[in-house]
């Protein structure tokens, strides 16, 4: 079997101009140089099951094309195709073959390495229909999205001078996702179904919502109404349960699982403004002793009447949203927030038992309690290696602290997503938050630019053997200095990076994948995303001119 990396640089070879609008690239590819262009009636023609949600991809698809009014990005734009486009054979149709009558939606929310997102694309250059084939409705919906970034502007044509063109693709990890916290700063649902759909224009499958912390708790849970109503920064800055199942299916139909998560015991100082009972150093100070953000409060982890609730109300949590998977965080637990909290220390001397074991209790009643509704637990990488506790062999690792974890925790025998803060977090360079930090440093300097997470090599801190222990990896923004009127451009197109790293595999060049990601920012950009530039227009027009030894 060929390596991801084997796979890359043959297709690599194969790949003629076509890839300069194509991203991530896709696992096989061949082009030729003929004009093309779509007929004023083109229409996608769907044979076999037809859901819901794939009829909705293919109108969105067709919108695309026909609005996306996206010029190649070349020297004189599209008057250098002119006399391509003037002798170029008509496309009428995109002939789609269905064999699957399952949502998408139904798909993308499958256990992780069951779904199937495979797929074919054959766009012939003499006139006849285009075809996608796949198994799944999930793999038609990546052959859609491919099919949409063929395609320039120039007047009234639609066209491409890459014709014929064949694809055959399917993704390298079943795992490729992005983070948002929406804790420190409150982001509306249209607001984050705005990243859902540029997450899909790149095939990314995974939504993980960093949904509550100790900043705010805007998260309505049925029973447990009061933390949301105490705990959100107001009435208006909260995500009820209709709300999350909009968002959830937004998210399933564009071929995306939302695990949501509610990180314990840390980080959960919102939950005492409503149930203070349950928890130790609340608002306690100086803060930074107590916590690595503040406010401080961790959840009572030696009492057994937080213990119940705390399952209980992730258990009611968990029940608002479809998928298989729940993360409990499990990160900057600060052990002298229950050293000095006498609550705490009478708990664990009348039970005797120490922290570590009270601890250990605490996670596998949560876990135990979400597996009984049907969940997979997620956690954060201290839960394996800073206080080990008895996890469940299918619990997923998330590596943050430094992407040379990743050995550590592998060889242990846990899957693992990838989400190295030195590689993936999208936060980091803009200076530090805190009120009175003159230095002016993040304390995860410097800026990650989108260079840097596609030279990620997922492989890089395991085994041959450990290498399907691997599920992929995500870029994460914690929101401290972000919010709505921000967020597009720190996260696109620089989230794209990761997006082509756990598709098509490691090791591409990011020098000769810069004028592709030139093209799908502005194609985003069109299609109403804030992407930031990446360099001068005049570089983008130019690829390679604007490289140092030019």
């Amino acid at each position: 079997m060929f390596s991801s990396k084997l796979l890359l640089v043959l297709a690599t070879l194969l790949v003629g101009n076509v890839v300069e609008g194509l991203w991530p690239l896709p696992r096989s590819i061949t082009n030729g140089s003929t004009g093309l262009v779509l007929s004023p009636t083109f229409e996608i023609e769907v044979n076999g099951p037809y859901p819901d949600d794939l009829q909705s991809a293919v109108a969105r698809t067709l919108e695309y094309i026909k609005n996306d009014n996206h010029e190649r990005l070349v020297v004189g734009r599209g008057s250098v195709d002119s006399a391509a486009i003037k002798s170029a054979n008509t496309l009428p149709s995109l002939v789609v073959f269905s064999h699957d009558s399952k949502t998408i939606a139904v798909e993308a929310r499958a256990p992780l390495g069951t779904r199937d997102e495979a797929y074919t694309l054959d766009v012939p250059s003499d006139g006849s229909p285009a075809t996608l084939c796949a198994n799944s409705t999930l793999g038609l919906f990546r052959g859609l999205t491919t099919f949409s970034q063929i395609w320039y502007t120039y007047g009234s044509n639609i066209y491409t001078v890459e014709a014929p063109i064949s694809i055959s693709d399917s993704p390298a990890f079943p795992y490729r996702g992005f983070m948002l916290d929406t804790a420190r700063n409150y982001f509306p649902v249209d607001v984050i179904k705005r990243q859902l759909e540029a997450m899909s224009w790149v095939k990314q499958n995974v939504f993980h919502w960093h949904i509550v912390d100790s900043q705010s708790f805007p998260l309505v849970i049925p029973g447990y109404e009061t933390i949301s109503s105490n705990g959100a920064y107001s009435t208006d800055e909260i995500y009820t349960p209709s709300q999350i199942a909009d968002v959830v299916s937004f998210a399933n139909e564009r071929g995306i699982d939302v695990i949501p998560e509610i990180d314990t015991p840390g980080h959960t100082s919102a939950i005492s403004t409503a149930f203070p009972q349950h928890m130790a150093c609340p608002d306690a100070s100086p803060w930074a002793l107590y916590a690595n953000e503040p406010p401080s409060g961790q959840l009572r982890i030696a009492s057994p009447e937080t213990v119940n609730f705390t399952a209980n109300l992730l258990v009611n949590a968990a029940n608002l949203f479809s998928g298989s998977y729940f993360s409990t965080g499990g990160d900057e637990i600060n052990t002298k927030c229950y050293s000095d909290d006498p609550e705490t220390q009478s708990a664990l001397n009348a039970s005797g038992k120490t922290f570590a074991q009270a601890l250990d209790d605490f996670i596998q009643a949560e876990h135990k309690a979400l597996r009984n509704v049907g969940k997979t637990a997620v956690v954060w990488q201290e839960l394996v290696l800073t206080f080990p506790v008895t996890l469940a062999n299918d619990t997923i690792i998330m590596v943050w602290i430094t992407s040379s974890d990743a050995a550590s925790v592998v060889e242990k025998g846990f899957r693992i997503v990838h989400a190295p803060s030195d590689y993936f977090y999208l936060d980091c360079g803009a200076g530090a938050w805190l009120g009175n930090a003159t230095a002016g440093n993040s304390w995860c300097d410097p800026f990650k630019t989108w260079q840097k997470a596609y030279s990620f090599d997922p492989y890089a801190n395991v085994t041959e053997s450990q290498r399907d222990l691997v599920l992929g990896g995500q870029q994460a923004l914690w929101t401290e200095q972000s919010s709505p009127n921000n967020v597009d451009s720190i996260v696109w197109p620089r989230a794209a990076a990761s997006a082509e790293v756990f598709w098509s595999g490691p090791g591409g060049n990011g020098q000769t994948a810069l004028p592709r990601l030139h093209d799908h920012a502005y194609r985003m950009i069109g299609r109403g995303i804030k992407a930031i530039a990446l360099q001068p227009q005049w570089c983008a027009l130019r690829p390679g001119k604007c490289d140092l030894t030019a």
